[in-house]
């Protein structure tokens, strides 16, 4: 019997889809116009092309596609994004915890989904949002000097992860979909980063690291770090994580 190949479906982000209706209005105006106005096939069909390729890398950048996390979440942290891991390091968290954590740096091209997931199961306990500058997101201190959101999430097992959006070079506008006193999960998208950016997961400096630097990563797939051992059963889970469970 010939086996059906499963064909992926990529629905488009609602956080495109008006940018996306607005510049297919604008594109159609404007080669409808040289279509009859200008009597020159080479200019008209190479607008055209240009317009093609425009809009696909526009509808690419938007795509949204449905995931869910195959395996037991519980202690572990997902990749919040897609993209490439810029930074593992331990620093000083001087905006909330002020204190020393532990730093995953995911890096977001703008050829990675841009949709960001929750990297843990558990409670929002923070949400802020301060305005900065619109440096590459790949450098260093794009952490503390660009526009960036907040979110801290209690896990379970009361252990704060805290996660921040970055906005890029590119990257005019972040949206946090996360509201404090609310409760998530990994297979919850968290928000959206236009246009190139960064997500960073601070985390206890018992973590156990699951990732190395360069390594590509998917959001909300990637299990990017294992927190520290765990004493005591969550409210929302079955079962803890044991040691069986970590091999």
């Amino acid at each position: 019997m010939r086996r059906i190949r499963k064909i992926k479906v990529h629905k488009v982000h609602k956080e495109g889809t008006g940018l996306l209706l607005s510049m297919f209005t604008i594109l159609f105006i404007v080669n409808l116009v040289l279509f009859y106005a200008v009597n020159n096939k080479f200019i008209f069909y190479s607008v055209l092309t240009v317009s093609v390729v425009l809009y696909l890398i526009v509808l690419n950048f938007f795509r949204s596609p449905y995931r869910r996390f195959p395996y037991d979440s519980e202690g572990l942290v997902i990749a919040p994004a897609d993209g490439t891991i810029v930074a593992i390091e331990e620093v000083e968290e001087s905006q909330y915890f002020k204190d020393k954590r532990l730093q995953i740096s995911i890096f977001m091209s703008v050829f990675n989904v841009h949709a960001n997931w929750f990297p843990v199961n558990g409670t929002v306990k923070h949400v802020s949002h301060q305005n900065g500058r619109f440096q590459a997101a790949y450098l260093p201190k794009s952490s503390t000097e660009n526009e960036r959101s907040t979110i801290v999430i209690r896990t379970d097992y009361g252990v704060d992860v805290l996660t921040r959006q970055i906005a890029g070079a590119m990257a005019r506008r972040i949206v946090t979909y996360a509201k404090e006193g609310e409760y998530c999960e990994v297979n919850e998208q968290m928000g959206f980063i236009k246009f190139g950016s960064r997500v960073d997961t601070f985390l206890p400096l018992d973590t156990e690291i699951l990732v190395e630097p360069d390594q590509k990563v998917t959001g909300n797939q990637t299990p990017i770090a294992r927190l520290g051992k765990i004493t005591y059963t969550p409210k929302h889970a079955a079962h803890p994580v044991s040691d069986a469970s970590k091999s």
